[in-house]
């Protein structure tokens, strides 16, 4: 293939050599959460979760890109929040005394 002037048939074997990244929308973890008592949140991450791939079967990869790294970070938080809830209720359980 011959090259032109402006280049463009090096932007061509740049595009087909371009490898299609790895999905990473954390469903598992986003699915895990949902059994955290931060029910608002970990629904909200299992949505970004499904959008990312959703996105990303349109081949939009920075969009499901975008979107996984939100549902993981709503994932970790509903994580740490379902956390800080079940260890102060277990607290306030334990330390209560019935008089």
């Amino acid at each position: 293939m011959k090259s032109s002037l402006d280049g463009s048939a090096d932007h061509l074997k740049c595009v087909e050599a371009q490898e299609i990244p790895p999905l990473r929308n954390f469903l598992c973890l986003t699915m895990f959460t949902c059994f955290c008592p931060a029910w608002p949140i970990n629904i909200v991450a299992l949505v970004f979760s499904v959008l990312a791939q959703k996105s990303y079967d349109e081949q939009d990869y920075a969009g499901s890109k975008r979107l996984g790294r939100k549902a993981l970070h709503l994932g970790i938080a509903s994580f740490v929040i379902g956390l800080v809830i079940i260890t102060a209720c277990t607290v306030v359980h334990f330390t209560t005394h019935l008089v």
